[in-house]
């Protein structure tokens, strides 16, 4: 692996034990300008892997900056990979431009590749970061704004499920509202899912500091006739009154279902609540069952955000991992400044028959001609299936060296469920 950085001198890489957790908490915080509470920090619980956690001490052995990842399993097209979730990153405002950051991705990536994830993913706090260190943007979500009363097309079964509404509880809902998440999202690239007890009970969590004037986070859940969840929304309701009488905001925290059935319930009873004008929405798919349903798709107020960005640390690890959409033989011809075992040229073949309606694919090295020439960047923006090998082709961030192979593979590497990741980590 190439070194990416220097660090000044009397500077070095740590593990940040968990007995250093306050000056971690303090280097964060200084970095993204936050502040808590001990009455928060009591109700939050920490998310911080310490067994994953690292830092760069300055010369006086204080943490100059600080970094940690989650051990998960990302689901990719027809399957999932080892995923080294990089998360908590932050400099300290006066230790900047000093080459901090990227002695961290440098270690994040040693790290990652000497633990078998062959894929690192993350939120992106500011878009130019990631980018030159060779993550792509691999999935979006819609954010939307909707007026209460918004009608939605008839879908069989709905009318008979039912709804019932109640202030979520952390404790006694988290686990049967995991197994929902978790059936939710079978089958759709980047659905991370909760795996740990802090992790399942941190989104569910309600501070009276995070509520911005609004009630307490309620629970809708839609039932089946044998009183089975089938999906919920987490909600609070923020009160407005004008001169017109009340106006109220629904402020939707996260919204999943296992069926169109229960979607459509779900979303009825949150577009119709008393006393409400708007609903705000949580992070969806770009494709979610609500814009489908939707009579009057124009009456909502649209906000695409990026979601996951990608970064292939392994590339033959990561794209056996995935399936395809459909055959392809293609030779990619990679470039990787900072992980040289992963540039040259890589020959994608799908196997001859689909499993389970995908292929799968054998990833060799090869002196063949390439058909097309890329950064690893953009090979994991379109790792996920959620970008289309075409369309960077035509905004000339990938070479197509034989024309004639770019549709072939775009259709390959594309999936028919969009990406997408319903909660920041």
């Amino acid at each position: 692996m190439a070194t990416m950085s220097r660090l000044p001198e009397g500077y070095r890489v740590v593990a940040v034990p968990e007995t250093r957790q306050t000056e971690f908490l303090e280097t964060d915080r200084l970095a993204f300008a936050f502040d808590s509470t001990p009455e928060t920090d009591a109700i939050v619980p920490l998310t911080v892997p310490f067994d994953r956690t690292m830092g760069v001490e300055a010369p006086d052995g204080s943490l100059a900056a600080v970094h940690a990842s989650f051990p998960f399993t990302l689901p990719v097209p027809g399957g999932s990979v080892a995923c080294s979730g990089l998360t908590w990153v932050g400099v300290r405002p006066d230790q900047r431009r000093r080459g901090l950051l990227t002695t961290m991705i440098d270690s994040h990536f040693t790290r990652s590749l000497d633990r078998g994830e062959p894929v690192s993913a993350l939120f992106a706090a500011e878009h130019a970061i990631y980018g030159r260190f060779g993550y792509g943007s691999a999935a979006d979500d819609l954010r939307v704004k909707l007026s209460r009363g918004a009608a939605l097309r008839d879908v069989p079964g709905s009318a008979d499920l039912t709804v019932r509404f109640t202030t979520l509880d952390a404790f006694a809902h988290r686990d049967v509202l995991d197994a929902v998440h978790r059936a939710a999202g079978a089958g759709r690239p980047g659905w991370i899912t909760r795996d740990t007890e802090v992790l399942r009970r941190r989104q569910l969590v309600d501070p009276p500091a995070w509520r911005d004037g609004g009630e307490p986070l309620r629970l809708a859940t839609v039932h089946d006739t044998a009183g089975e969840v089938r999906g919920y929304a987490t909600l609070r309701r923020k009160d407005v009154w004008t001169e017109g009488g009340p106006r109220y905001e629904v402020r939707v925290r996260e919204a999943v279902a296992v069926d169109a059935a229960a979607a459509h319930r779900l979303w009825s009873f949150v577009l119709d609540l008393d006393l409400t004008a708007t609903v705000e929405g949580p992070m969806l798919p770009v494709d979610d069952a609500l814009l489908h349903q939707l009579v009057d798709p124009r009456g909502i107020v649209p906000k695409m955000v990026d979601n996951l960005w990608v970064r292939l640390l392994d590339v033959p690890a990561a794209l056996t991992a995935r399936r395809y959409a459909a055959p392809v033989d293609v030779v990619l011809d990679v470039r990787d400044a900072l992980l040289p075992a992963n540039a040259g040229r890589w020959r994608v073949t799908t196997a001859t028959s689909p499993t389970d309606g995908a292929w799968e694919a054998r990833v060799e090295r090869t002196e063949d001609a390439a058909d097309v020439a890329l950064d690893v960047r953009e090979l994991g923006a379109l790792y996920l299936g959620g970008r289309s090998l075409a369309a960077q082709v035509r905004a000339g961030l990938v070479t197509p060296v034989r024309a004639e192979a770019v549709q072939g593979a775009a259709s390959a590497f594309g999936w028919p469920v969009a990406p997408v990741c319903s909660w920041v980590f």
